[in-house]
């Protein structure tokens, strides 16, 4: 069986179009945002719904079904079966994939890495977002295959994350594969991540855009390796006022 992971909503439409073969499983969760703790994965998906629901005033039980129990079904995959991460160049995308890969580490499926390929170089952190259903099919068509090492990488990675260990984070930014583009500059961001994309908008702040729609596109100008959207970006607004 084939297994495509989505990196969101957004791109179901144009991946359907491309007729590619196999099952989606869409990931609807923004790891670089909030909690991401927890002893269990049951730990973590509480952990993770209570975050959602008091700061974006998502349902707990939403959450599960629509969040949770939909990544859950990459534990189901197995030897036999091919799973394709859909997921972009930056921070956003980069913490969801290390984390689908710790959920496939054991399952034995064969694991690839499909990359939004052939962006101009200042379009690099804008991913899938503008393709059409052919470009996916050329993205499909350019797929690497994770090794063992790409996915036990993935696993330092996560953890490094979770831990907010900067100088770990930095060590792992290192790791060079086929797999893992642009993986230093990310790396370099997850270590900033409790004190850059704040600092950014207290700068733009202070220099007058005080609303959203102003704030939105300069924070992308200056941190789009962060890949954030307009939601945590009006959440570091209101931190800045608090």
């Amino acid at each position: 069986m084939r297994i495509h992971v989505l990196p969101g909503d957004s791109v179901a439409e144009a991946f359907a179009a491309a007729g590619l073969d196999g099952e989606t499983v869409v990931c609807r969760e923004c790891l670089v945002d909030g909690d991401i703790s927890g002893e269990t994965l049951e730990e973590f998906w509480d952990l993770r719904a209570n975050f959602i629901e008091v700061h974006y005033g998502g349902d707990p039980l939403e959450y599960r079904e629509r969040v949770a129990y939909e990544l859950e079904r990459l534990l189901e995959a197995g030897p036999d079966d091919e799973v394709f991460l859909w997921f972009e160049y930056e921070l956003f995308c980069q913490a969801n994939m290390w984390f689908c890969l710790t959920l496939l580490r054991s399952t034995g499926a064969k694991v690839f890495r499909v990359m939004p390929a052939g962006l101009e170089p200042d379009k690099i952190w804008d991913g899938f977002g503008a393709m059409t259903a052919d470009d996916l099919a050329r993205c499909f068509d350019e797929r690497v295959e994770f090794t063992a090492a790409d996915i036990d990488a993935a696993g330092d990675l996560w953890q490094a994350f979770r831990d907010r260990d900067g100088a770990r984070l930095l060590q792992l930014g290192e790791y060079r594969s086929p797999a893992f583009p642009f993986l230093k500059e990310v790396c370099r961001a997850a270590g900033e991540i409790e004190t850059r994309p704040q600092d950014i908008v207290n700068e733009l702040l202070a220099n007058g855009h005080t609303k959203l729609e102003d704030v939105f596109p300069e924070f992308r100008k200056r941190a789009g390796v962060y890949g954030f959207g307009d939601l945590q970006v009006e959440r570091l607004i209101h931190a800045a006022s608090n």
